[in-house]
């Protein structure tokens, strides 16, 4: 598998953090998407921002901006579609999406997740195990924890994306499920790499986190 294109999903309007965008909030002195342009570009073979509304808020960055191609805010799975479509006019065979308020995820993220495809080209989300609390909430099962804004997607399956959203689907994992996704497992010791930034709350802990 040739190497994948990274694209960072800055698509949320960010409700539970005033609104705006999270990605421009600043965290130990630099904003929050510098710090995931920073560890995700390294992995990938080129990057693209997805994002809505005035694309030259994100001037500063250098990077090409695709916007959603559905209306109505249809959650992350319109991102992946986006960064699927400027993929495919670059020829590219897969992408990695990572959240543009996740400024702690693995570095070595796109190389498990590649690994975890094996030959094939399949879908991959990353996981991490779920916690004893989680577990007894979820009535005492294991299992792990997705995070279906980081990911591997192929590009040969933007059109059956496209057509799943344009039919209502929003929850990532039912479409991801539906195409025999796998799973790439993360260590969350000492704490969940992807941990992402929803409140004031979370961007006090990320600070000490630092």
């Amino acid at each position: 598998m040739s190497k994948p294109l990274g694209v960072i999903l800055a698509g949320g309007r960010a409700t539970r953090m005033g609104g705006g965008d999270k990605g421009l909030l600043a965290l130990g002195g630099q904003t929050l998407l510098a710090r995931v342009i920073d560890r995700l570009a390294p992995q990938v073979a080129g990057l693209a921002l997805n994002a809505n509304g005035d694309a030259a808020r994100f001037d500063r960055f250098d990077l090409p901006v695709v916007a959603d191609s559905i209306d109505g805010f249809a959650g992350p799975l319109a991102g992946v579609l986006a960064g699927l479509d400027w993929a495919a006019t670059q020829g590219a065979e897969t992408i990695v999406t990572a959240a543009a308020d996740t400024p702690f995820f693995p570095t070595d993220l796109v190389a498990r997740l590649v690994a975890a495809a094996g030959q094939a080209h399949p879908l991959v989300l990353a996981t991490t195990p779920r916690s004893r609390d989680e577990g007894l909430k979820s009535g005492g099962r294991g299992g792990v924890n997705r995070h279906p804004t980081f990911g591997l997607w192929p590009v040969a399956l933007r059109d059956d994306l496209r057509t799943a959203l344009q039919g209502g689907l929003r929850k990532v994992v039912l479409w991801t499920d539906q195409h025999g996704g796998r799973e790439a497992l993360f260590d969350a010791q000492p704490f969940d790499p992807f941990f992402n930034l929803n409140t004031p709350e979370d961007l006090a802990r990320a600070e000490a986190l630092l």
